[in-house]
């Protein structure tokens, strides 16, 4: 086997073929996408421009909503491109792109998803000193810091999985450029880098997911105590949105990332991958919208302001 150059392409197999239940399958794929781009665009929208949603919990929301549109805005586009084009090549720095913003994105969901858990923690322990404890100067830094630890992770994985040579065998046993499935195909010894690759995607999944159990665990303490039924609800009604998308979110994560490689599919992979990044970023709003009555109402609001 031969090593390539920096101007070789490598070649994605994708999800999909030219059959007819795969062309049904790609206009549901389209269509969810197109959903993803309104659902969350519309989301930013009404939190930007309603004040009733100038809140803390909100703006966290409109960062999700923010990285869930540029995530399927990643893979999509260029997935449908390929399909309808009959391509499969993606230039190296096309996946070196991919998988720096995947992961970028990837990381600085699971710490805003901690950072959301930590703000209705904030609302149901501690309502009365709200506004003091989650500040917009600690909102700030809280969405800065997701957005600068997923990217430190981001670039470092995407640097490293370029620079093995690879042989003469491009092909990539997925949808997009993911780093556990492009380092399968270098032709050098990526022991060790897997293995550090492993345990910083632990260090991201499992730190983050440990804050969120802790939040919820003291929200359920507190809970308990709560003499009113009314209360009770209400507490909880805050919180099955945020634990649903996380759900979501860490199950798919968990089951890609922190697998042992022995127990590892491509099959399977594809699956879960399709359901994190195109899926579950049309789920978000939706969950949001359907459950929380002052996004339901901003909406309503805006629909009027439109249509009167």
């Amino acid at each position: 086997m031969e090593n390539w150059n920096t101007s070789s392409n490598f070649i994605l197999l994708g999800l999909l073929g030219h059959s007819r239940t795969h062309r049904i399958l790609f206009s549901l794929v389209f269509m969810t996408f197109i959903a993803s781009l309104v659902g969350n665009a519309l989301m930013i929208l009404l939190i930007h421009t309603d004040p009733r949603l100038h809140t803390p919990m909100y703006f966290l929301l409109s960062q999700l909503s923010l990285m869930d549109l540029m995530l399927v805005s990643t893979i999509i586009p260029k997935m449908a491109a390929n399909y309808l084009l009959n391509s499969r090549s993606i230039s190296p720095a096309g996946c070196g792109s991919q998988i720096f913003l995947l992961l970028t994105l990837g990381g600085g969901e699971c710490f805003l998803l901690s950072a959301m858990s930590y703000d209705r923690y904030v609302a149901i322990c501690h309502p009365l000193r709200y506004h003091v404890l989650m500040s917009h100067m600690l909102c700030s830094q809280l969405v800065a810091g997701s957005w600068l630890l997923g990217g430190i992770d981001g670039l470092m994985q995407a640097i490293v999985a370029l620079s093995f040579p690879f042989c003469s065998r491009r092909e990539i046993d997925h949808f997009f450029c993911e780093a556990p499935t492009l380092v399968r195909l270098a032709c050098a010894d990526t022991s060790v880098f897997e293995d550090v690759m492993y345990f910083c995607c632990v260090l991201m999944l499992l730190v983050p997911f440990c804050l969120i159990l802790t939040s919820y665990s003291l929200i359920l303490a507190a809970v308990l105590h709560m003499l009113s039924p009314e209360a009770c609800k209400k507490a909880f009604a805050t919180c099955y949105s945020h634990v649903a998308v996380v759900g979501l979110f860490y199950g798919a994560a968990i089951f890609i990332y922190m697998r042992p490689k022995s127990y590892r599919s491509a099959h399977h992979d594809k699956v879960v991958s399709a359901f994190y990044s195109i899926l579950t970023p049309m789920l978000n709003p939706l969950i949001y919208s359907l459950r929380d009555s002052e996004v339901k109402g901003a909406l309503r609001k805006c629909v009027a302001s439109v249509w009167p």
